[in-house]
């Protein structure tokens, strides 16, 4: 048995693969995108996803000439989720990273899902998504608006002053929010961000939609 359990502990043992789990759980995606998106070469992606699958991580499905990944049935965000947290607690590294980093960019406390989803019932707040608009297209929180980072200083007339916002992204590390909160807080918007991300909203059963 322990010899079962580490030979999935070394499946997840490469920064590689669990970036590429955090972009196959936003949704299904070909090969080429998350090489795409992880700045990866296709092939050295496809042999990571390979290792994830066997491990049980991902499935796959075949569309036309594509080989299209999704995240495997079971707990794969909550593991995901205690090992970030295993290493919040025990990383000095970890610890420094998010300090360093993460905190200069947005030094209050996160909105909780059940916060959010009392005030999403209440509609005094304004949902912004700014993942790429292909992963919005592939699911989102109800009623958000998508405004990708790369868009957001063309855009701020799509968002109200008035209301405060809350942003989220792919996970409770992804940068692109965070530096929405930066960025937005400057211009004088009241903004907080998500305490996670889309994926663990999905997998708490919440309400999602998928774009039209």
């Amino acid at each position: 048995m322990f010899e079962q359990f580490a030979a999935l502990a070394r499946v997840l043992g490469h920064a590689h693969r669990l970036e590429l789990l955090e972009h196959v759980s936003q949704g299904e995606r070909p090969v080429e995108r998350l090489a795409e998106l992880s700045g990866l070469s296709v092939a050295n992606t496809s042999a990571h996803l390979q290792q994830l699958r066997r491990g049980g991580f991902v499935k796959t499905r075949r569309d036309g000439k594509h080989v299209l990944y999704r995240l495997a049935d079971g707990p794969v965000l909550e593991l995901l989720s205690a090992l970030r947290c295993y290493a919040e607690r025990n990383s000095a590294e970890v610890r420094e990273i998010a300090a360093d980093y993460f905190g200069k960019l947005d030094t209050l406390e996160p909105v909780t899902r059940d916060e959010l989803v009392g005030r999403l019932m209440d509609g005094d707040v304004t949902l912004l998504d700014v993942r790429p608009d292909d992963e919005f297209a592939l699911g989102h929180l109800p009623g958000a608006i998508n405004i990708p980072m790369e868009e957001l200083e063309r855009r701020l007339a799509d968002l109200p002053k008035e209301q405060e916002i809350v942003a989220y992204c792919r996970g409770p590390y992804c940068v692109l929010s965070f530096e929405a909160v930066a960025a937005l807080r400057a211009k004088g918007y009241r903004i907080r961000r998500l305490e996670d991300g889309f994926p663990e909203w999905k997998a708490a059963g919440l309400d999602v939609e998928m774009a039209a």
